[in-house]
């Protein structure tokens, strides 16, 4: 795995935290009342030994509860949801502490239930709501404290007689305790967002919220100012091959771009949109390229997009060799040459890979021009899952195209004909796509037809791509690849350690493969090229970069190790408020 692929996988491994809070704020609703109406029965029947009241306290406290969560978005100014999310977590805790001091009472064989549990847990619940107020929500340290007892000292009024207010609210450990746990709060607010960032970070938390906003709300503003600003301009160069028929036109697109980092910031649709604005009849392929040229905003992405429109010719002609396919163990390369042009196609499936490391690009174009090639374009085919690639991988593909492109430069140039097909005429919807969906695109050189699938989506499960080569060998057609954009856009959250749904991980394989045979068989109504137009365009445009990424990445692994420092001591501090 590439060093900034790792950086954006345990962002989103930080993420997967959050996945703990229900997906309909309506749960988290009716979770907060239930807790509320179970707070208030054991209060009444284990700690105030009566029941008088109890049925006037319940919804006199649901009111509050309830009242209380339209008044935190407003005084916040954030979603309702959050507000509800909060309430239900921050309940539990009162409960918890309400059930853990009847525990200890039988446990150490107390005299009687002290209300002070009662009290305690309404301060720790408003420990709780300054954490989260000043974290996720990002309001101030000051205003959190000024604010943190609205709800739950609305409940506590609410169901708590009025008789023991006083007592209660004033007793010396009860405050006691609580300061302290607001204390702990803050200081964690304080170390989790200054000093985690190291200095590089100005505040850990507004990367979270942006983070949020955009990943839960899809809001990438926040988000894409923060990365616009840390972002440097460099020149970004753009290959395609234009095949031009009398039927259609069609070409293959190799971006020194990569989609992401996630869905919506940025560049994350970024093969999509270079698809539409080609008049959807184009494969965006992956090139040798990882997060750092990740595109920042919206900005940047249409800055690219409209560079497309002005490109310059640097080759031309109508006929290609035969494909080449060589595999060295794990690794497989297909290759095609046009003129002096090869393009290689890497792939490791079905044992799959993270992002093909530049030193691999940087060799092949140096080998290429040793042989007397004009120039090697890479193709990652990225149709597979896996992780860092090994040392001995990367030496098999390098030797399987290597073999490739000697092979290639023997072989005789045919004329050629093209048949192209996507998927915008077929009826089905599926998650884990973008909204390219698929294509593929048939070569006739000589007498024979060759298949090259592709796929707008964030790799390829396991496997996948040997069951639709292996259909479509018996079924009489040569299949040369199936290549993926790796897209960042995700059509639903996945909440998972990847943060997407790799293709095959929800749609099932029987229908992947009769979409590709169906487009197949359009796609091989060839019609002969008139010519292949080899362009370029290059445009400057504001990349990521190398550690931006490794910035977020280590600030959040730092604020989560002080998170779990403090949970400990709060834990234990808990525990000793207990004995």
């Amino acid at each position: 795995m590439t060093e900034s692929s790792d950086d954006v996988s345990r962002i989103h491994k930080r993420y997967t935290l959050t996945t703990f809070t229900p997906t309909s704020h309506y749960v988290s609703l009716a979770i907060s009342i239930a807790v509320a109406c179970v707070i208030v029965a054991v209060s009444y029947i284990d700690y105030f030994k009566s029941t008088d009241n109890l049925t006037l306290a319940i919804p006199i406290t649901i009111g509050a509860l309830v009242g209380t969560q339209f008044l935190d978005p407003k005084i916040l100014r954030t979603e309702y949801s959050k507000s509800i999310h909060m309430s239900a977590f921050g309940n539990l805790l009162w409960l918890v502490t309400i059930l853990c001091g009847i525990l200890s009472s039988y446990v150490f064989s107390k005299p009687q239930l002290l209300p002070i549990y009662i009290t305690e847990g309404m301060l720790l619940y408003a420990s709780f709501r300054i954490a989260i107020f000043t974290s996720v929500l990002g309001a101030k340290l000051r205003t959190a404290w000024i604010i943190c007892l609205l709800q739950p000292l609305s409940m506590f009024l609410a169901f708590v007689p009025s008789t023991m207010w006083i007592s209660m609210l004033t007793d010396p450990r009860a405050i006691e305790y609580g300061v302290i746990f607001c204390i702990l709060g803050s200081l964690w607010t304080l170390l989790s967002d200054r000093i985690a960032g190291r200095g590089k970070l100005s505040s850990t938390h507004a990367f979270l919220q942006a983070y949020l906003a955009a990943w839960t709300n899809n809001n990438p503003e926040p988000m894409e100012y923060l990365m616009e600003k840390r972002s440097e301009s460099s020149k970004v160069s753009t290959f395609q091959v234009l095949f031009k028929t009398k039927n259609h036109n069609c070409r293959l697109v190799i971006p020194d771009l990569h989609p992401g980092p996630f869905h919506p910031i940025g560049g994350s649709n970024i093969p999509y949109l270079i698809y539409k604005n080609l008049d959807s009849s184009a494969m965006v392929m992956h090139s040798i390229s990882d997060h750092s040229l990740n595109l920042p905003s919206k900005s940047q992405v249409e800055l690219y997009i409209t560079s497309l429109k002005t490109n310059s010719t640097i080759q031309q002609g109508s006929k290609s060799t035969k494909p080449v396919t060589i595999q060295v163990n794990k690794a497989r390369t297909t290759g095609l040459l046009f003129d002096k042009t090869a393009i290689l196609i890497l792939s490791l499936s079905p044992y799959g890979m993270e992002d093909i490391p530049y030193y691999i690009k940087s060799e092949l174009e140096q080998y290429g021009k040793n042989r007397g090639y004009e120039r090697v374009l890479i193709v990652d085919s990225h149709n597979a899952m896996g992780k860092e690639i090994e040392k001995l991988d990367a030496d098999d593909l390098l030797n399987a195209a290597k073999s490739t492109l000697d092979t290639l430069i023997t072989k005789e140039t045919l004329p050629m004909e093209i048949g192209y097909a996507n998927s915008e005429s077929l009826s089905f919807s599926a998650d884990d796509l973008g909204p390219g969906k698929v294509a593929i695109m048939c070569f006739k050189i000589g007498d024979e037809k060759f298949f090259l699938a592709w796929a707008d989506a964030n790799n390829m499960l396991n496997g996948l791509r040997e069951e639709i080569a292996n259909h479509f060998s018996k079924n009489g057609y040569n299949f040369l690849e199936i290549c993926t954009s790796d897209t960042h856009y995700k059509a639903r959250t996945a909440k998972n350690k990847h943060g997407y749904f790799e293709f095959g991980s929800l749609s099932k394989a029987n229908d992947v493969i009769s979409w590709f045979m169906e487009l197949a068989k359009k796609a091989e109504q060839t019609s002969p090229v008139s010519s292949y137009e080899l362009l370029k365009s290059e445009t400057n445009v504001k990349v990521m970069g190398g550690n931006q990424l490794e910035i977020y990445s280590k600030s959040l692994d730092t604020a989560m190790r002080i998170t779990q420092a403090f949970l400990l001591i709060t834990t234990g501090f808990f525990i000793y408020t207990l004995l």
